[in-house]
């Protein structure tokens, strides 16, 4: 059974930095995309960024473009979102997810099969 375990969440002021980890067990994580999502309250689940089997390919919502870097270590089965220049617009639920039987990294949902259950982020301004 594959397990995504996010770490790195905490309160910041704005224009702040966090690191953002993910650790993931039981599954073939290196040959599988991953990716992270957000979720404000009162809104839904967004995607954020996403990276391909090795790292070589990556994708952005268009919010965090410039400021937000995924990237992965596959000797180490974590997924990494290192966010710089952080706004309160940025405060949100963020999840990491992995796909099943894909090495192609993907801005949609539904398209992951397996979710972390979250780590918080506050931005204050």
């Amino acid at each position: 059974q594959v397990q995504l375990v996010e770490s790195g969440g905490g309160l910041v002021q704005a224009g702040g930095s966090l690191r953002l980890s993910c650790a993931a067990s039981g599954g073939a994580f290196s040959t599988n995309a991953m990716g992270w999502f957000r979720q404000a309250p009162g809104k839904e689940r967004e995607f954020v960024a996403a990276i391909n089997w090795r790292g070589s390919n990556t994708y952005y919502a268009d919010s965090v473009k410039g400021r937000f870097t995924i990237s992965r270590i596959n000797a180490k089965t974590t997924v990494y979102l290192q966010m710089n220049s952080l706004q309160p617009e940025d405060t949100a639920v963020y999840y990491c997810a992995q796909r099943r039987a894909s090495g192609v990294g993907t801005t949609r949902a539904y398209e992951y099969d397996y979710w972390g259950q979250g780590t918080q982020v506050t931005v204050s301004s």
